[in-house]
C-alpha cells in the first residue's frame, strides 16, 4: 500500500540528497611565448587551462591526462599568427582552442655547401699557384734585365807565330799550287764584369784567312769563369799545306815584299746561368783583327785593341 509522502519528509529528504553545483567556466592563462618576433607579450602568448577544485575537473582525473597529452602534442614553437591581434584581427586557433603558430621548416641539405667548400679551396690552391708563377716571373725578368748590361770583355793580347812555310807541292787531286804551313798561337784576354753569376766563355771556329781563303784554323775550348775575374787564353792555329791556287803568286809577292796581309775572324760566345737554366744571359761578339806576318821574323805581334773589331 502506498503512502503519500509529507510535506515533512520531503523536506527531510531534500538536504540529505548531494547538490551539484553547476559547471564553473574554464579559465586560461597566457604564458609569454620565447619565440615571439613582435616584441608584443600580451599578443604572443600559449594558452593554459585552469581547472577548478571540483573531482570532475581536477588534473587527477583520467580525461585530464588524456587531454594533456593531446594539448601538448599540438604545440610549436614559431611566432604564433595572433601576433598582430592587438590591431583588432582575430586570432586564428585549432580544433582545441589553441592558438595556431607558423612551424619553421628547415629544408634542403649541406651537401651543395660542402661542394662550394671544395671549390673555393681549388680556387684558392689555383690563386696562389698562379701567383706564385707570376711573382718568379716578374723576379726573373727583372734578374734578366739586371744582366744583360753585363757584357764579357774581350781584349786581343798578341799572335806568336812558331811556323810560317810557303812553298811548292799538289793538292790531293795531284794539281800543282803553292803550298802554305802555319802553326801560331793567339793570346787574349778575357774579362767577366758580372757582380752575381759566372760565365761560360766559348768561341766559333777562329779563322786566319789570306784573301778570303782559310789557311790556319783553331777553336777555343769551353771553360767557366767565375763573376768578377780576368783570365787570359790561348788559341792555337794552325794549317798543314794548305793549297792556294791562284792566289799563291800574289802571296808570294807579299812574302817577299816584307809581310804577307792576313785577317783574323773569330766569334766569341758567353752564356750566364742567373737563376739554373731557368734565367739565362747569353752574349756573341764577332772579332775582327787585319794581321802582317813575316816568315822571317819569330817575334810575338801585338795586336793593337784599336785596329780591331768587335761587333
Amino acid at each position: 500500500m502506498m503512502h503519500a509522502k509529507s510535506e515533512s519528509d520531503v523536506t527531510s529528504l531534500a538536504p540529505s540528497s548531494p547538490s551539484r553545483s553547476p559547471k564553473r567556466p574554464v579559465y586560461y592563462v597566457q604564458s609569454p611565448s620565447r619565440d615571439s618576433h613582435d616584441g608584443d607579450k600580451s599578443s604572443s602568448m600559449q594558452a593554459t587551462p585552469v581547472y577548478n577544485n571540483s573531482p570532475m575537473e581536477s588534473p587527477s582525473h583520467p580525461s585530464y591526462g588524456r587531454h594533456s597529452r593531446a594539448s601538448s602534442a599540438s604545440r610549436f614553437s614559431g611566432p604564433l599568427n595572433s601576433s598582430s591581434g592587438r590591431k583588432g584581427g582575430s586570432r586564428k586557433r585549432n580544433d582545441k582552442g589553441w592558438p595556431e603558430c607558423n612551424v619553421i621548416q628547415e629544408e634542403g641539405d649541406y651537401g651543395d655547401l660542402d661542394g662550394d667548400r671544395g671549390i673555393s679551396r681549388r680556387c684558392q690552391v689555383l690563386i696562389a699557384l698562379l701567383g706564385f708563377v707570376l711573382l718568379f716571373t716578374v723576379f726573373s725578368l727583372i734578374l734578366w734585365g739586371a744582366s744583360r748590361p753585363y757584357k764579357a770583355e774581350i781584349v786581343m793580347k798578341s799572335l806568336s807565330v812558331d811556323n810560317f812555310y810557303f812553298g811548292e807541292g799538289s793538292d790531293g787531286t795531284g794539281v800543282p799550287t803553292k803550298m802554305l804551313t802555319v802553326n801560331c798561337s793567339l793570346k787574349m784576354s778575357v774579362y767577366n764584369p758580372a757582380t752575381f753569376f759566372g760565365i761560360h766563355v766559348s768561341s766559333s771556329p777562329v779563322n786566319l784567312f789570306y784573301s778570303e781563303i782559310p789557311v790556319a784554323s783553331g777553336q777555343l775550348k769551353k771553360y767557366y769563369q767565375p763573376r768578377k775575374s780576368r783570365r787570359i787564353v790561348s788559341i792555337v792555329i794552325e794549317g798543314n799545306k794548305v793549297p792556294l791556287y791562284g792566289a799563291g803568286t800574289s802571296f808570294a809577292v807579299s812574302d817577299s815584299s816584307g809581310g804577307v796581309p792576313l785577317t783574323l775572324d773569330f766569334g766569341i760566345k758567353t752564356q750566364g746561368y742567373v737563376v739554373g737554366k731557368l734565367v739565362r744571359s747569353k752574349h756573341r761578339m764577332h772579332v775582327t783583327c787585319p794581321i802582317v806576318i813575316d816568315s822571317t821574323k819569330t817575334k810575338p805581334i801585338k795586336l793593337r785593341q784599336s785596329i780591331c773589331t768587335f761587333d
